[in-house]
C-alpha cells in the first residue's frame, strides 16, 4: 500500500475527528476507496474503536438504480425518511465519508425532481450526521482524475499533497482573514461586470477550515443574515451536482432571495435545487478559499472551493456554528456551492476597506 494512504488515514483519525478509545465509527465509502478504508480499519482498531463501512452516501450506482426505479415514467415519489439508516447515526460518534468514484456522472440519468424528493427525506440523516464529529475527503480514484483532465499517478500527487500538509500552519494563515471577517457588518464582492453583491455578516462567526471537516481545508466561512443578500453573482467556474456539470450559473437577488437565475448548461437541474425548499432560494454560506497548495481546478468542490484565488458560495443549510445565537439561520434540505474565480477584476470589500485585490490579501503583501 502506498505509505501516504497511511498517513491520509492517520491525518484523519488524529487531526480531523480526534478519534477516541471506545467511539462507534461509520466509514461511508465507494469500493474503489478500498485501501484507505482498510487503513482506517487499522488505525481505528489500533485506538479500540469499532468501525462498520456503508457505500450508502457515496455507492452511486445503487442510488441510481434505487431512485429510477421509485421514480417510475412520471410520478415523484413520495419517499420516507428510512428509520433504519437514521438509527445507524444517532448511534454513531464519528462519521467519515470518503469520496471516490468509478464514474462521476453515474446519477445523471436520475430524474431531478426525483433526486430533490430524495433528498428532502435524508435530510434528518444529514442533520443527525452534522452533529457528530465528521470528516468528509477524497480517496483519488482514475475516475477523479479522469474528470480533473489529470493522470492517475498526477492526480495521487495532487490529492495527497493537499491532505498530508501541516495543518497548524494553514490556520495560523487563514487566521488573518478570520479577525477580519468576525467584528464585519457588511462584505462586497466584485468580480468582472456581472458579479456585485452585498451581504450582512454581522454577529455571525466565521469558521477557520484548516483540515477538520474537510479534508484538504483550506477556507473561511460563514453564513450571511438570509435577507441581506442584494445584487447579482455570475459563478464562472462550473460544477458537478446529481452527476451534470451545471455552468456559468448566474443568480440575482433581492432581499436575500434569488429572484432571478440561469446556467449556460442544465439549467433545469438549478431550477430543481432552487426549487427544493424555500430556504434553498436563500444563500447559507459565504466562503473564502485560501489553500495556495491546491492550484488548478479539478471539477471537485472539495478541493476547488479552497483555491487561493477564489469565493463561493451555498444556496440552503447554513451550517449551525456559522450562525450567531440571536441571528436566523437559513434553513434547507440542500448546500450546493458554487465558486466565482477573483483572481482577475475583482475585490472584496469589508466595512469599505478592500482586503483583496485580483486574488491578493492585505495581509499577504502589507497591501491591496
Amino acid at each position: 500500500m502506498d505509505p501516504r494512504i497511511r498517513e491520509h488515514a492517520e491525518v484523519i483519525v488524529n487531526h480531523s475527528v480526534d478519534l477516541e478509545e471506545g467511539d462507534n465509527v461509520v466509514v461511508d465509502a465507494h469500493p474503489v476507496a478500498e485501501d484507505l478504508v482498510v487503513a482506517l480499519h487499522e488505525v481505528i482498531g489500533d485506538r479500540g474503536a469499532n468501525p462498520v463501512t456503508t457505500s450508502q452516501r457515496t455507492g452511486k450506482r445503487q442510488q441510481r438504480a434505487y431512485l429510477r426505479a421509485a421514480g417510475g415514467e412520471d410520478d415523484v415519489p413520495d419517499f420516507e425518511t428510512p428509520e433504519h439508516e437514521l438509527a445507524l447515526i444517532q448511534n454513531t460518534d464519528v462519521y467519515i465519508a470518503i469520496r471516490a468514484s468509478d464514474n462521476v456522472t453515474q446519477t445523471s440519468d436520475v430524474d431531478p425532481q426525483t433526486s430533490a424528493a430524495y433528498n428532502q427525506a435524508q435530510r434528518p440523516i444529514l442533520e443527525e450526521r452534522l452533529s457528530k464529529r465528521w470528516c468528509l475527503t477524497q480517496f483519488p480514484a482514475p475516475a477523479n482524475a479522469q474528470l480533473a483532465e489529470m493522470s492517475t499517478e498526477g492526480y495521487e500527487n495532487f490529492v495527497w499533497d493537499a491532505v498530508n500538509k501541516d495543518w497548524e500552519a494553514q490556520r495560523d494563515h487563514q487566521a488573518n482573514m478570520v479577525e477580519i471577517l468576525d467584528p464585519a457588518d457588511e462584505i462586497r464582492i466584485v468580480s468582472g461586470d456581472t458579479t456585485d453583491v452585498t451581504m450582512s455578516l454581522s454577529g455571525n462567526p466565521t469558521i477557520n477550515d484548516h483540515g477538520e471537516h474537510n479534508l484538504p481545508g483550506g477556507e473561511v466561512f460563514t453564513a450571511p443574515q438570509p435577507d441581506s443578500v442584494e445584487g447579482e453573482v455570475l459563478f464562472d467556474m462550473p460544477l458537478y451536482h446529481q452527476g451534470r456539470e451545471i455552468t456559468d450559473v448566474y443568480l440575482e437577488f433581492e432581499g436575500g432571495e434569488v429572484v432571478s437565475h440561469s446556467a449556460a448548461k442544465n439549467e433545469d437541474v438549478l431550477t430543481e435545487v432552487l426549487n427544493t425548499d424555500e430556504g434553498a432560494r436563500r444563500l447559507g454560506e459565504l466562503g473564502i478559499g485560501m489553500n495556495r497548495d491546491i492550484d488548478r481546478f479539478t471539477y471537485n468542490m472539495l478541493f476547488d472551493e479552497k483555491m487561493g484565488d477564489t469565493v463561493h458560495m451555498a444556496v440552503g443549510r447554513a451550517y449551525d456554528d456559522t450562525v450567531g445565537e440571536d441571528n436566523e439561520q437559513n434553513d434547507s434540505a440542500v448546500h450546493v456551492d458554487m465558486i466565482v474565480d477573483m483572481s482577475e477584476d475583482s475585490f472584496i470589500e469589508v466595512d469599505g476597506e478592500r482586503v483583496q485585490e485580483d486574488g491578493t490579501f492585505v495581509f499577504e503583501d502589507g497591501e491591496v
